[in-house]
């Protein structure tokens, strides 16, 4: 039995024979009881208005025996020559049995918690005798037990149907559930033999209707990530075929005399090489991140010393394209352990990307913050917050459909402009793993023709003040 649909339905089959059988036994047994106590509390009733009648007609019980012996040779049937029992005692005011049946014997004398137990016979009022149950369960007449047979029988007819219900629903309740499932593992299969876009419908907001969109959001970024990777090849493939074809260039012609190896020409095949180099660290830096492998020397670092060395290492460059480099940090920071080297790389990486975009005349700005400061010359709070470090420029700006993919890998938003400059397209990337292993995050603003913010934000525990 490998089918879940067949186990289901087996399932919910057991489950409802099981629960039919128990409410048809119960009801069964239920209804036999309370026709039995209806039919002995008809007779009950009907042997107290015999006796009552024939206590008014002669004013005591003398002769009560022979009278219910003639009532009950009338009543004998042809086809049953035998006459009913006697089932009802009855015992007169005193406590004596007058109409013996079961174990009450003539002139027995029956004690008053027996007594107590039977029902009083009333003639104007007065209790004139006591009826007894003997015990013994009266016959069912011909038209009694039809009745209780016809019962029985719509009782079973009634269990019968609830079973085929029940197995009609267990089979739609069954391929309702595994209906998600069986599409859930075609599409598991299509993905098995490569074809990734796979979306299956969300038909329910239960559990399978959770497991569907679950995969659903892993295919699509099952798919996106094949989309990328291989997009990635074709991007790393390019950026070295391009050094490696300059390089390849000049040392065939230089092999077979065509050039000759010039200063000049070997500082061209140094800068490729070096473009090469920086290329192969980038990728190794960005999987060790990946593999969660970067290695950081985490040390004390105060936050403004950190922009400043920045903003030094930058200072020159941007002179010579008349930009403004400013440097603003609120007093009172707390120190933040970091990798200082890698923080500063990732700073860099922005400051530089920002000199690139930004135009002559323009301002860019260093900044370190807490958050909730309205300006750098307010003291910092109390040691416990976030740091903010904000790269801030008056450049181009980034576009709204580039935003929200610069910190994608080889993904450039001017592509001209990165290549003719030998960039890589992971500085950005590498800016985000580094941040990220340190535990913080790194976030932009831009708006076109009015330039771009990046915002840096780490985690500053009380130790760290």
């Amino acid at each position: 039995m490998r089918s879940l649909t067949t186990k289901l339905i087996l399932a919910f089959l057991i489950v409802s024979l099981t629960v039919a059988g128990l409410a048809a036994f119960f009801t069964w047994r239920a209804t036999a009881r309370e026709f039995q106590t209806f039919v002995v509390d008809r007779i009950r009733d009907d042997f107290i208005e015999t006796v009552s009648a024939y206590y008014r007609q002669t004013g005591s019980w003398q002769g009560i025996g022979q009278h219910f012996l003639s009532l009950r040779t009338q009543s004998i049937n042809p086809n049953n020559p035998k006459p009913p029992p006697i089932v009802f005692a009855l015992i007169d005011q005193n406590g004596i049995v007058v109409l013996p049946a079961g174990p009450y014997r003539p002139r027995d004398r029956v004690s008053a918690s027996v007594l107590a137990e039977g029902t009083p016979v009333e003639i104007d009022g007065q209790v004139v005798g006591t009826v007894l149950l003997t015990g013994k369960v009266p016959e069912l007449d011909p038209v009694e037990q039809r009745y209780l047979e016809r019962t029985n029988q719509a009782l079973l007819l009634a269990a019968l149907g609830a079973t085929v219900i029940a197995l009609l629903l267990g089979v739609l309740l069954a391929r309702s559930l595994t209906r998600p499932l069986r599409e859930l593992t075609a599409a598991t299969r299509a993905v098995a033999r490569g074809d990734l876009e796979q979306q299956v419908p969300v038909r329910s907001r239960d559990e399978l209707g959770e497991l569907s969109a679950a995969f659903n959001q892993m295919s699509a970024d099952l798919a996106r990530a094949t989309r990328f990777r291989r997009q990635m090849t074709a991007d790393i493939a390019h950026d070295l075929r391009t050094p490696l074809t300059v390089i390849g260039g000049y040392l065939e012609s230089i092999r077979e005399g065509v050039l000759q190896p010039t200063p000049e020409r070997m500082e061209v095949m140094q800068t490729e090489v070096g473009h090469l180099q920086r290329l192969v660290e980038d990728l190794r830096t960005l999987s060790l991140a990946d593999a969660g492998e970067l290695p950081l020397n985490r040390q004390q670092v105060d936050p403004e010393a950190l922009i400043r060395r920045v903003a030094a290492a930058y200072q020159l460059p941007a002179e010579q394209k008349g930009i403004v480099l400013q440097v603003q940090a609120a007093p009172g920071l707390p120190a933040i352990r970091v990798d200082e080297e890698r923080m500063a790389q990732v700073l860099g990486n922005l400051v530089n990307n920002a000199l690139r975009y930004t135009p002559a005349g323009g301002t860019i700005r260093i900044q370190a913050s807490a958050p909730g400061e309205p300006s750098p010359s307010q003291t910092a709070p109390a040691a416990g917050n976030r740091l903010l470090i904000t790269v801030a420029d008056t450049g181009a700006g980034i576009s709204s459909a580039d935003l929200g993919r610069i910190f994608e890998r080889f993904y450039r938003a001017d592509q001209s402009r990165q290549q003719d400059e030998g960039e890589s397209g992971l500085g950005l990337a590498i800016a985000k793993s580094i941040v990220e292993a340190h535990g913080g995050t790194i976030s932009v603003e831009s708006e076109m023709g009015r330039g771009t913010k990046f915002t840096i934000a780490l985690n500053v525990s009380p130790q760290q003040a």
